[in-house]
């Protein structure tokens, strides 16, 4: 079986790149108990590195903003494996759009994977330039949905025939049993939050709802995102406080600023009737949220951002306009009330359990790796 290292952000970090590795880099373990090697993006001032994390995975190194040094480090490091899988996103490594990882990337003498998690409709001439060259350098190029693949194709030069779908992985979350709670019925939020997840429309929501809806109780979990702390505190979450205590909402609206761990967050996914994705962007290609609400069988409603509206495109959950409470309102009202069980979405996600995601990357490690050698 080959062996693969991993660029990325990763815990203690806090965030959903260094979840999504965490999650594949465990998947990806082979069964001679090889721990998975991570070179660490250290894009923000967090807790150092550990020699492990858990018993699957080995911190090898870190990747530095505006260390050239590190970058060296880090090539040579992760081209001691046989295939190198690279968390993409222009917000975690230095430089400009995060320019300085093309100089990693060119660096790398075993074949790469580069995961791209972000991929704009209307990108900067600078940011095309960056992930035009990111697909270049890269021995294949992995996104995680259609739209995704679609966007590249339309505004960017990447060789088509690198590029591969791989859906982002699931938690399996089945066999998680919650007692009913009869008296009260959640609508959940979950995931690192800050300006742009629009949990305000959520809030303003529940304000047009407590009148027909009073059993419904609304749960935002999750901490503040760590970039969003550095840069202006708890201002966000603060605001949050303020409209609630202003709708008069504290006895139907919770801000749990716990970061909870898979368990508790499979327990709190699990006790939901709807999951609301309220986000204001309209360029979100990949939601790991999303996709853990689908799997997990859960009534979604969403605002249109692509991987929405591509992943609820069959009537698996209710879509609605931006920065518009009614809408969300009127959705979560026909959930609530059309009289029959929660449809059961969970046979759409099977093949995207970390597992079955992990065996699609390591065929194309295998594949990049054997056109290297040809």
């Amino acid at each position: 079986m080959p062996s693969f290292s991993f660029l990325s952000t990763y815990p203690p970090t806090r965030c959903g790149l260094a979840t999504f590795t965490q999650a594949l880099a465990g998947a990806m373990v082979g069964p001679d108990g090889a721990r998975a090697r991570i070179v660490r993006a250290m894009d923000i001032d967090d807790a150092p590195a550990i020699a492990s994390i858990g018993s699957r995975s080995t911190i090898v190194g870190e990747l530095h903003r505006g260390d050239s040094s590190s970058g060296r480090d880090a090539a040579r490091t992760l081209s001691a494996s046989d295939a190198v899988i690279v968390q993409h996103e222009y917000g975690i490594y230095g430089g400009r759009d995060g320019d300085e990882i093309l100089p990693v990337l060119a660096a790398l003498t075993a074949p790469s994977i580069v995961v791209l998690h972000t991929v704009l409709p209307a990108p900067t001439r600078h940011q095309r330039e960056v992930l035009e060259n990111v697909g270049r350098l890269a021995g294949a190029v992995v996104v995680m949905t259609e739209t995704a693949r679609d966007l590249l194709a339309e505004h960017y030069s990447v060789d088509a025939r690198k590029v591969s779908v791989i859906p982002h992985g699931v938690a399996d979350w089945s066999a998680v049993a919650v007692a009913p709670h009869p008296e009260r019925r959640t609508m959940l939020t979950w995931g690192l939050i800050g300006p742009g997840k629009g949990i305000e429309w959520g809030i303003r929501a529940m304000a047009e709802l407590v009148v027909t809806e009073p059993l419904l109780h609304y749960v935002v979990a999750g901490q503040t995102h760590p970039k969003v702390v550095d840069r202006e505190g708890e201002c966000y979450r603060e605001s949050l406080q303020l409209l609630i205590a202003e709708l008069r909402l504290d006895d139907r609206v919770t801000l749990d600023d716990r970061y909870l761990d898979p368990s508790q967050l499979a327990a709190q996914v699990a006790s939901a009737d709807i999951v609301l994705l309220p986000y204001d962007t309209r360029e979100q290609v990949t939601s790991g949220v999303l996709a853990e609400a689908v799997a997990a069988g859960k009534d979604v409603v969403a605002t249109t951002f692509p991987h929405s509206s591509e992943l609820l495109a069959n009537g698996v959950g209710k879509l609605v306009e931006h920065e518009d409470p009614a809408a969300i309102a009127r959705a979560v009202r026909t959930i609530l009330h059309r009289g029959g069980p929660a449809a059961n979405h969970r046979g759409l996600a099977v093949d995207a359990s970390w597992p079955s995601v992990a065996a699609e990357y390591r065929l194309l490690g295998r594949s990049i790796r054997a056109e290297r050698s040809a």
